[in-house]
Order: structure tokens, then C-alpha cells, then sequence
């Protein structure tokens, strides 16, 4: 779980950003910097104001005010890195999929898409056109995203999507009552499938979640209510590291994990 963000973001199908749009960027900056400690730098802003999020020194998601009349989820997404932005956009399509915005430029930063897989969940793709790229925090930084996983149904019928559009490889975790599928680039994992069944939330559909790797998941849930958030989910241990599910002030759901390998 805790070695994706960093080894492969480059890879086609590897996460190389996250970002957010919400209707108050203002109060989303407030937010996010009272929760994580952020600092913020001005981004592209072909889609409206944009800024990046920087931890330890290091950009690490983005923050947008969502456009009046654009079709944008309140909702944290993953942006999968691609080579060419157009040619995933158009497979996107041809394997039952839907392209919402772009493929478009981000000014001179990259090239990028908002498309929705065929069950409806919405990711972003990402061509970067600098070697360093976004996102290039090191491993384990504090406020950084540190694990992608998309949340559906079954991951059977979905599965096929992503590795048709992105080449993935993928790995079963074999535990009885639990659906995840492990998506792999390159022999490494990167991101994850988690079907729920019944349980998956009738008012969200199928939906990406971000892990952002914290200190303290406990401490992280009382602080994001004091500011104005609630706490969806735990604070619970998992096999993983000790994590909780918060909603920020527009309802945006994202976890924090103290991953397993802080705590060695």
C-alpha cells in the first residue's frame, strides 16, 4: 500500500497526482491547511483557480474552484499517468468509458483529461511533459498521498476496464468475504480494487479514495471536526497501518493512514 506514490508515478497507469474542485477554494485552502500543514502555490489554471498543495517542501495534490456549469464530482481524484493524453482518452471511449473534460493543456505543465470508468467513477489522466513532474514527494511524506483505490461494487466487472485502457497486471488478495484486486505496473503495485457489495454508498456510486500518510490518524479525525469536517469512518487499525475515513466541509471523503512501515 505505502510504495506506490513515489517509485512509479510515470509509469502509464501509475498515479502521478491527486486533486480536488470545490465550490469555496478559499475555505478549502483554510481546511486543508489547518488538517495537513499545507502551503500553497498557483497552478494552471485552464480549468479556473487552481493551486498546488505543498508539503515538506514538496508539491503533493491540487486544489481547484469548480467552474459554475462544469459536471465535476466535490470529490478527490487520482490522476493515472499516461503517455499521450488523447490516445487514453480515446480508449477510454472505445472500452465503455466517458471523457468530461479535455484531453486539454495545463498551461505548459502537462496535458490532462477527466473521464469516468464504465460504472461511473471518475479519475483523472495526466501526460507530464517535465521529467520531474508533479507529485514528486519522497516516499512517507507527511500530507502526501500514499495509496489510491477505487471503491465499487465487484471488482470483476470493472477490472477488465482498467486493464484494457492501462495494461495492468493484477494481483487477488485471497481472504474469504474480501474482494480487492491490486493493480500492478511494471511488478509493483500501485493502486487498488475494492469491491464492497451492498455496502457501497447509494448517494456516491462507485468512487476513487485517497490515502494521504499522517503521523497521527487519531489525532487527524478530531482535528478535521474541529475544523468543520466529520469523521465517516474509524479511527480502526487495518493490515495495513492505523487509518480513518474524514468528509471535508463539501463533503469531499478522503482517509489518513499512519502506514504500517511508520510504525517498525
Amino acid at each position: 500500500m505505502t510504495e506506490a506514490a513515489t517509485r512509479l508515478r510515470h509509469t502509464p497507469g501509475a498515479p502521478a497526482w491527486a486533486s480536488l474542485m470545490v465550490h469555496g477554494l478559499d475555505v478549502g485552502k483554510e481546511f486543508y491547511q489547518g488538517l495537513f500543514g499545507w502551503e500553497f502555490r498557483a497552478g494552471p489554471q485552464q480549468l479556473g483557480p487552481y493551486v498546488r498543495a505543498v508539503a515538506g517542501g514538496h508539491e503533493v495534490a491540487g486544489l481547484g474552484k469548480k467552474a459554475a456549469g462544469r459536471q465535476l464530482p466535490i470529490a478527490w481524484l487520482p490522476y493515472l499517468a499516461t503517455a499521450d493524453a488523447d490516445e487514453t482518452a480515446s480508449a477510454v471511449r472505445s472500452y465503455g468509458g466517458t471523457v468530461a473534460v479535455g484531453p486539454l493543456d495545463a498551461e505548459s505543465a502537462g496535458r490532462m483529461a477527466i473521464v469516468a470508468d464504465p460504472h461511473g467513477a471518475p479519475f483523472g489522466l495526466w501526460q507530464d511533459v517535465h521529467p520531474s513532474g508533479l507529485g514528486t514527494a519522497p516516499r512517507g511524506t507527511l500530507g502526501a498521498p500514499v495509496w489510491f483505490e477505487l471503491v465499487t461494487r465487484e471488482t470483476g466487472p470493472v477490472v477488465k476496464f482498467y486493464q484494457a485502457v492501462f495494461g495492468y497486471d493484477v494481483e487477488s488478495i485471497e481472504a474469504p468475504g474480501f474482494d480487492y484486486l491490486t493493480l500492478c505496473t511494471d511488478g509493483a503495485p500501485v493502486a487498488g480494487i475494492h469491491g464492497v457489495g451492498d455496502t457501497l454508498p447509494r448517494d456516491r456510486g462507485p468512487h476513487w479514495r485517497t490515502y494521504f500518510a499522517v503521523e497521527d490518524p487519531d489525532g487527524m479525525a478530531r482535528r478535521a471536526v474541529e475544523l468543520g469536517g466529520h469523521v465517516v469512518r474509524g479511527p480502526d487499525d487495518s493490515p495495513y497501518g492505523r487509518l480513518a475515513t474524514i468528509a471535508d466541509l463539501e463533503g469531499a471523503h478522503f482517509s489518513v493512514i499512519r502506514p504500517v512501515a511508520a510504525d517498525r
